[in-house]
């Protein structure tokens, strides 16, 4: 098992990442560039969206608003991207993702990943890739875990350019709170956080004095 706020503190850029177990859920965004950069989480009825901080400062929306976080009858449902409104019209997490791919952002093409946390507390995680001009397409599977545990997976493995898609199955880790989440993540490129607990939930955004 590993230590994520060790893996995130020598970790300068993972892009997004999410960190799920059977009670808690964390889902972050970092940026390089000043429109990724120009985002804050605001709460939705069920859920979180992407907003622009600065709407005049907003030159292309189409990757970075989306709403990365709907609670449905399926689940607790936690993307990086407009996938997570796939998920909740098709009511299956498999089915629904099966439709999508990475995002078109050649050459990063940026994974998409995707996890949803059941009401029984079992959860999937997912995470569509580019592979050779192909999307590849993994599903994890998990029948809950023990308490004080989680799995992470982020779109990359580091900065770079491009930047290198994160390879392997989601990593194993020891879950933290989410302020310790937060401080770890680099300071100049962390934007906001989503932190869900047993129910209760609290957002941090970089831009808003976080």
């Amino acid at each position: 098992m590993k230590n994520l706020i060790e893996l995130l503190k020598n970790n300068p850029y993972p892009g997004r990442g999410i960190v799920v177990s059977s009670e808690r859920v964390y889902y972050f965004i970092m940026g390089r560039s000043v429109n990724s950069r120009n985002r804050v989480f605001t709460l939705t009825d069920d859920g979180i969206k992407t907003e622009a901080h600065d709407p005049s400062k907003l030159s292309d929306p189409s990757l970075i608003i989306y709403h990365p976080v709907r609670k449905t009858d399926l689940g607790l449902i936690v993307t990086n991207g407009d996938q997570t409104d796939t998920i909740a019209e098709a009511g299956c997490f498999k089915k629904g993702l099966m439709t999508r791919e990475y995002e078109p952002d050649e050459p990063n093409y940026t994974p998409r990943i995707s996890t949803v946390v059941y009401p029984d507390g079992s959860f999937d995680i997912s995470i569509l890739k580019h592979n050779d001009g192909r999307c590849l397409r993994e599903f994890f599977c998990y029948e809950g875990c023990e308490r004080g545990k989680g799995y992470f997976i982020s779109t990359y493995q580091g900065d770079g350019n491009p930047l290198p898609t994160f390879a392997g199955e989601p990593i194993e880790v020891e879950m933290p709170e989410a302020d310790e989440v937060w401080n770890a993540l680099n300071e100049d490129n962390k934007v906001s956080l989503y932190a869900y607990d047993n129910g209760e939930v609290k957002l941090y955004n970089k831009n808003l004095g976080d």
